[in-house]
């Protein structure tokens, strides 16, 4: 199965591709049921698997781990996974693209970010040398047989941002991404620099991106929009909702007969979707 042939065929398909950011098994099984594409969200696993902000505390192996999991049990899913800075080492970036690879991701996306490393969301980025970075993403780049690789700045001085954007798009590399954009007429820039190279556009509840619908981002020429959080903040309030009640309630169990309620059986017929018995021996992935 060559994952990333069939997602670069999607992105270079048109319209907008959403890859929607999960943060476990179960978030990616509910995800799963909406989407054809899942983006591995850096955020959300180091959240749920360290219970940590995002600011480089991801193993690699961890991270390994954790893709292998989604693709024996989603195998006709895209499956974009977040590398931060390639875990610092050229020499790791490479191990972890050919893992990865070989596990069945279909692509990752590399940041340009030095240590310590943050959102790209936030505030206080600071970022390697171009030339340095560019010799870390033309080796992970000659490392990949069929891999899609996202180049990605967190550039965020103007002059930088397109002079980086250009650079990455004369590179082999397969989609552009510019984190933390502020605004579409930003998008309209980043676009004329890169000239035909794919875009990739970032959304992140309460992030510095504005809110755009997939529509918009169609007319503005985005290949790619990654959701990073949408699963991980709304998994947040429901938690936080439910235990309220429960607490309020004196810890007596809500009626889980009401249309819509999840209890023991729905979540089990969700889960035995996942058995890998139970999927084709070649999977079909999405092409819309």
């Amino acid at each position: 199965m060559r994952y990333g042939s069939r997602l670069r065929d999607q992105v270079r398909s048109p319209g907008t591709t959403p890859l929607i950011g999960i943060y476990d098994m179960y978030s990616a099984s509910l995800a799963a049921q909406h989407y054809d594409g899942f983006f591995v969200s850096g955020f959300g696993f180091a959240a749920s698997h360290y219970g940590l902000p995002d600011i480089g505390f991801i193993a690699w192996p961890d991270m390994a781990a954790f893709v292998e999991r989604l693709r024996l049990a989603f195998p006709a899913h895209h499956l974009l996974v977040d590398i931060d800075d390639g875990y610092v080492d050229p020499e790791v970036a490479c191990h972890m693209v050919q893992r990865l690879e070989r596990i069945g991701a279909s692509g990752v996306i590399l940041e340009d970010q030095k240590r310590p490393r943050r959102c790209g969301h936030a505030d206080g980025k600071i970022i390697l040398p171009l030339d340095e970075y560019l010799e870390k993403l033309n080796l992970v780049l000659a490392s990949r047989r069929d891999l899609v690789v996202v180049a990605r700045t967190d550039a965020t001085e103007e002059n930088e941002i397109l002079r980086r954007a250009q650079a990455l798009a004369e590179t082999d590399a397969d989609v552009v991404l510019v984190d933390g954009v502020r605004s579409a007429e930003w998008i309209r820039r980043i676009r004329k620099v890169i000239g035909d190279k794919p875009l990739l556009f970032n959304q992140i509840a309460g992030g510095k991106s504005p809110r755009l619908s997939l529509s918009e981002l169609t007319d503005l020429e985005c290949q790619v929009a990654i959701y990073s959080t949408p699963c991980l903040f709304a998994a947040h309030t429901a938690i936080d909702t439910a235990l309220r009640e429960l607490k309020k309630s004196d810890g007596r169990l809500p009626d889980f007969s009401a249309p819509g309620s999840v209890g023991v059986r729905a979540a089990t017929e969700l889960l035995e979707k996942n058995i890998s018995r139970h999927h084709p021996a070649e999977p079909q992935l999405a092409t819309s």
